[in-house]
């Protein structure tokens, strides 16, 4: 079983999921702690409710992000992970972060990557008059949204609809079920990340990620 840890900085409805599908064994792995930077964050009390360990390193303590990231590093060391998932987690880290965890390290991000990676990006598709939108897991390297994407979720965006109101669609409709199918693949040992590239099953992922469909 891989040892899973989850990073986020707010109400957890992703970590929810995940906690869900590991309860549910829908892929070979446990997650053995949740770790955020903010101390009201709710997805620490998601946590407690499934007796998983938590860990609180508040970003506003610390006077540089180097000393925020070696206390950070170091909480995440303590729980020996095989997986670390960033679901929601709300700091951009260095490139010094990533690298040593380069591999291991997931996202999600919601939008259709490579389009608008930051911040905004419902509205962003919305404004652009995209009749679709989603969300993609890739892997997290020293660009910010610009790891190799390995799954990819769409749905429609339809008239008169809020940024609002598309974000909560992509986040239960496809954020909710492509997280677990991406780390029930590196449970698997399917998915790695080699030279810059998610190879699964040993075969170059493409640049929009596997797509998933819903059922």
């Amino acid at each position: 079983m891989k040892r899973i840890v989850v990073l986020a900085s707010g109400s957890g409805t992703n970590l929810q999921a995940i906690i869900d599908a590991a309860e549910n064994q829908q892929f070979a792995g446990d997650v053995v702690g949740v770790i955020t930077n903010v101390p009201e964050a709710k997805c620490l009390a998601r946590a407690a409710n499934h007796g998983i360990a938590t860990a609180c390193i508040d970003h506003k303590a610390y006077s540089s992000r180097e000393e925020f990231e070696a206390d950070l590093g170091q909480a995440v060391d303590s729980f020996a992970p095989d997986i670390i998932v960033l679901a929601g987690f709300m700091r951009i880290l260095t490139p010094v972060f990533v690298d040593k965890y380069l591999g291991k390290l997931i996202n999600i991000h919601p939008s259709l990557l490579p389009k608008y990676p930051g911040l905004n990006t419902h509205q962003r598709a919305i404004d652009a008059g995209d009749d679709e939108a989603g969300a993609t897991v890739h892997f997290v390297t020293a660009e910010l949204d610009g790891g190799p994407p390995i799954i990819q979720g769409r749905t429609g965006v339809r008239e008169n609809m809020t940024a609002a109101d598309l974000a909560s669609e992509i986040l239960y409709s496809v954020e909710h079920h492509i997280f677990p199918k991406a780390i029930d693949w590196l449970c698997d040992d399917r998915l790695r990340y080699a030279e810059g590239k998610a190879l699964l099953d040993n075969t170059i992922i493409g640049e929009s990620g596997v797509q998933w469909e819903k059922a």
